[in-house]
């Protein structure tokens, strides 16, 4: 909600600075995101009356302008706009005036002519981001009058951020009783009065969503002047809370939507078709809405309609066919109450977000509609003229919210708050939030108005008290209780650190969102049966992800777009699965490496990162367990992975985390350039380790043997190791892996494995023929398990 400070000081002024202002609202938890000058700096623009134009007489389109700017002599000014016009009230810089930019008014010749000034239109002032033509001042502004002066605009625009529950500060009227409460000072509503109808037109209406749309209010208003312009005052509000000025009947709808928070919407009578029926949509209708899109409608869509179809999206934006343009002599005026669970959500299934869903999903006050629309009624009548019908209201009375009585103790107040209050402090705070109060044995009846939708329980008239008495005023205290440490297990996985050796690694952590497309889901893990959110911020962002996989790849895609080619990123958080008809929720630590495995230097020459690279940042996030040889890597195949670079993890048999290459045909899709690696691993107690135990060191020297074996191509090295490990006995304390080769003298199919063996024992001095016996059980197994042999 953004407002000027100017426009709230109209309703209530207390004597503060705007920074105190900005203050007090955000400490009564109607926080202020921004402050900020309503138009930039300029000095030396007056107001002026253009007395005669001239044809310049060297150029066809520009015309010397005779202007009284309340000086001694009338300035003569060249001027190239094409509106300007004998007897306009306009905005004239003078000779020596600073425009926004730092731009400076010169005396100048233009094509020979002499020029003292400069007529400015609104984008010239900063007012307007593009103008047409000059801007015109209304007949009454002041000659000679600064500028800045008559429009005020040395005024603040103050913009608040409001949480959800506080749809009722979404206006003017909101504001001011927020900041009358906080000052204790009197709040001066314009007053509005009903508009007697001068015509008996009336159009009939009929509501067949009651619970949606328990009430709806209508008038006819005929005969406007579709040639007046919305006066100067409305635009400059309307402006100053980022709002475009469109026609009369448009900026009446909205400036109402500021002041009162009702929001509004006008219809061409004309081009209605008689009646007006309040319905849900019908599954397959279609509708052109005011912003050019035509959408087909959900049978859970509530809608106005006429005659002959949908004419409105209740609640979120009118229809193209019926709406007002500069024709339009008639019109009908909406004012509704549109429930918030017949609204949420709905804008944002269609694609769209405006200021009525805005207010309509958060709550409008249900008895706002009648005023709304005789305000709406007043400021058309003194703007665009007409001839007002009576006001047609359809109410439902038993699907209005009914506003709860709640029971407020003076003992709850200081028991929650840690101070007392005083009775008539209490009193006169919940007065001024306009609520009832009747007197009880020990405390107060009281009853909310219709437009705090927030206020159900007594805590909720105890937070109000405790914001607007100050928070700041409640002196601190300590609650004297004990705070037992829990220590986890040492066994236990530590994440913390698991990250730091990730960042020791030339990694850097990444933070993605939980919310991901279904496209890309479905192309990460189509395995995965994901959950879709019921009302997703976009639909780029409607389903939980069931991997960190597409967050991580994303921001690789995004990287490699800014021109950084090595990408090493982690990330942990929680993944949804659905199973059983429940969500799960797994912690999973994943990571995704493209690019060289080290950074460009001098000192060795650096190679692309490839799957052994990887594995081996997986095994030193293993080793912090104390037992990574517990942890297997074993060939898989997983739809996201390359066929043949793809690797499951397991310990005891159950299965830990997958890593591997990506899989070229995703790569291609994702626009990804270069190999890409991924990993993931789970987070549970298959990571937990074991404490480590003190063995003695040996005394006796140790033994390598060094064999190469031949065996069959896809045989891993983990199965020899298991055979060696299973034949050998506990004096075998190593095995090294140094060379993998396949070529000549080796059998298409087999590959040749040289391994390192070390042998060492604890009690004595190991002899050839204790070793010699080894190595042959060793080879025997072998042979025999994996049909290997020693290679010649």
């Amino acid at each position: 909600m953004k407002f000027s400070e100017a426009w709230l000081r109209e309703w209530v002024n207390p004597e503060i600075t705007t920074s105190e202002l900005s203050d007090q609202l955000s400490m009564a938890g109607l926080e202020v995101d921004s402050v900020g000058a309503v138009a930039p700096q300029f000095e030396g623009v007056v107001v002026g009356e253009v007395l005669s134009v001239e044809p310049h007489p060297d150029a066809q389109k520009l015309q010397v302008c005779t202007v009284n700017v309340g000086r001694d002599e009338n300035l003569s000014i060249v001027c190239g706009a094409a509106n300007v016009a004998a007897g306009m009230q306009v905005p004239v810089a003078c000779v020596g005036a600073k425009l926004p930019g730092g731009f400076k008014i010169k005396k100048a010749k233009l094509r020979g002519v002499p020029s003292f000034g400069m007529i400015c239109s609104a984008s010239e002032l900063g007012l307007a981001e593009s103008s047409d033509g000059i801007m015109p001042l209304p007949a009454d502004a002041s000659i000679g009058e600064d500028i800045r002066d008559y429009l005020n605009l040395n005024d603040q625009a103050i913009e608040v951020d409001l949480t959800p529950d506080r749809g009722d500060c979404l206006s003017m009227a909101g504001i001011a009783r927020e900041v009358g409460v906080i000052n204790r000072c009197v709040v001066s509503a314009p007053v509005i009065e009903p508009v007697a109808a001068v015509i008996d037109d009336a159009v009939q209406v009929e509501v067949k969503a009651a619970e949606a749309c328990p009430r709806y209010a209508c008038r006819i208003i005929r005969g406007i002047n579709p040639t007046a312009e919305t006066p100067l005052w409305m635009r400059e509000r309307l402006r100053r809370s980022d709002i475009r000025s469109i026609s009369p009947v448009v900026d009446i709808t909205n400036y109402v939507l500021l002041e009162l928070g009702q929001p509004m919407h006008g219809f061409d009578l004309n081009r209605l078709d008689h009646n007006i029926i309040v319905r849900q949509a019908e599954s397959g209708e279609k509708l052109a809405l005011l912003d050019g899109q035509e959408i087909e409608l959900k049978s859970d869509t509530l809608v106005i309609a006429d005659a002959s179809g949908p004419v409105a999206l209740a609640g979120i934006m009118g229809g193209e066919a019926t709406a007002v343009t500069d024709a339009t002599q008639d019109i009908l005026l909406e004012s509704a109450f549109f429930a918030p669970m017949a609204i949420v959500g709905k804008a944002r299934g269609y694609g769209l977000h405006t200021d009525s869903s805005h207010r309509f999903e958060r709550g409008v006050d249900p008895e706002l509609q009648i005023k709304a629309i005789e305000r709406a009624t007043a400021l058309l009548m003194e703007i665009v003229g007409g001839e007002a019908g009576p006001v047609i209201e359809v109410v439902s009375s038993e699907h209005l919210t009914q506003k709860p009585t709640i029971l407020l103790r003076h003992q709850r107040v200081e028991r929650i708050l840690g101070i007392k209050i005083a009775d008539d402090v209490i009193a006169d705070i919940l007065t001024r939030l306009e609520m009832q109060l009747e007197a009880a044995d020990d405390g107060w009846m009281v009853t909310p108005p219709s437009c705090r939708f927030d206020i159900a329980i007594e805590v909720d008239l105890i937070e109000e008290i405790g914001r607007i008495y100050g928070y700041s005023e409640i002196p601190m205290s300590h609650a004297p209780s004990t705070m037992p440490m829990y220590s986890k297990p040492e066994t236990t996985f530590d994440l913390h650190r698991a990250k730091e050796l990730l960042v020791s690694r030339d990694y850097q952590e990444a933070i993605t969102y939980s919310f991901i497309s279904p496209e890309i889901q479905s192309l990460m893990d189509p395995q995965q049966q994901s959950v879709k959110l019921a009302n997703p911020i976009s639909t780029e962002m409607s389903v939980m992800r069931t991997s960190l996989w597409p967050g991580l790849v994303q921001t690789a895609s995004y990287n490699q777009a800014r021109q950084q080619s090595r990408i090493r990123i982690f990330e942990s958080g929680l993944r949804f699965v659905s199973q059983d008809n429940e969500i799960k929720q797994e912690n999973m630590l994943s990571g995704l490496v493209i690019g060289s495995a080290c950074q460009e230097q001098w000192g060795q020459p650096g190679h692309e990162a490839d799957f052994f690279d990887v594995k081996a940042d997986l095994e030193a996030i293993f080793t912090l367990t104390g037992c990574a040889d517990k942890f297997v890597f074993s060939l898989g195949e997983h739809p996201t992975l390359h066929p043949g670079q793809t690797a499951k993890i397991q310990r005891n048999g159950e299965l830990v985390g997958w890593f591997g290459m990506l899989h070229p045909k995703l790569e291609q899709k994702l626009e990804l350039s270069g190999r890409t690696y991924l990993f993931e691993i789970s987070i549970d107690s298959l990571l937990d380790g074991r404490l480590p135990t003190f063995a003695p060191l040996s005394k006796f020297p140790s033994i390598r043997r060094d064999i190469a074996v031949v065996l069959g191509q896809d045989i891993e090295f983990e199965a020899v190791k298991n055979c060696i490990r299973q034949a050998a006995p506990k004096i075998l304390t190593d095995i090294k892996l140094f060379d993998v080769y396949t070529g000549e003298k080796i059998d298409s199919g087999r590959k040749s494995l040289a391994l390192g063996l070390i042998l060492q024992e604890t009690s004595q001095t190991l002899t050839d023929e204790t070793v010699d016996d080894v190595m042959g059980n060793i080879v025997q197994a072998l042979e025999k398990d994996l049909n290997a042999y020693l290679r010649e």
